[in-house]
């Protein structure tokens, strides 16, 4: 595979959520193939990384992950070893005690993070944080958690970050 993104679902939804179906159409109007694993079963963090570490995502030249919540944690920490170019990430599950780590360092040329200001789940200050911290960019969204309210805003956000890419 030359050019992928790989996909990454939150704790509660599924691999082809609203989210996902709409950013792997976008994804694939820029010439990306698509994956979205499927981690349905899955409440470990540490076992959704290492499913994803396992997968085909490492024989990708052009790599960019997508991870929406604990997805968010799951695509930053396996940025480590997998080297993406980018990381999209939406209301990521940072600085969560129970995780295996708290701020996974991101290891990619761009990373962009979008949360809502109204997330009760997952506050926006720890993306604020770590959006500080790694120098990422942060698009902070009247939203709550699951983004759902601003999903045309996330696509073009997204659209964005594929034209910055290329």
């Amino acid at each position: 595979m030359n050019k992928a993104v790989y996909f990454n679902h939150g704790k509660e939804s599924g691999p082809w959520g609203d989210k996902i179906t709409t950013l792997a159409e976008i994804a694939g109007q820029h010439g990306y193939s698509v994956e979205s694993l499927d981690y349905t079963n899955m409440m470990d963090p540490a076992q959704r990384l290492q499913k994803l570490l396992d997968s085909d995502a490492r024989r990708v030249e052009s790599l960019l992950l997508v991870g929406s919540s604990m997805g968010g944690w799951v695509a930053a920490a396996a940025s480590a070893t997998l080297k993406p170019r980018g990381l999209f990430l939406l209301a990521p599950a940072f600085y969560i005690a129970e995780f295996p780590s708290a701020e996974p360092a991101p290891s990619a040329e761009r990373v962009d993070i979008v949360h809502g200001w109204n997330d009760s789940v997952i506050s926006y200050q720890n993306s604020v944080r770590y959006a500080e911290k790694f120098k990422a960019t942060l698009h902070l969204v009247d939203s709550d958690h699951r983004l759902s309210s601003q999903l045309a805003l996330i696509a073009k956000l997204f659209r964005d970050f594929l034209d910055l890419m290329e």
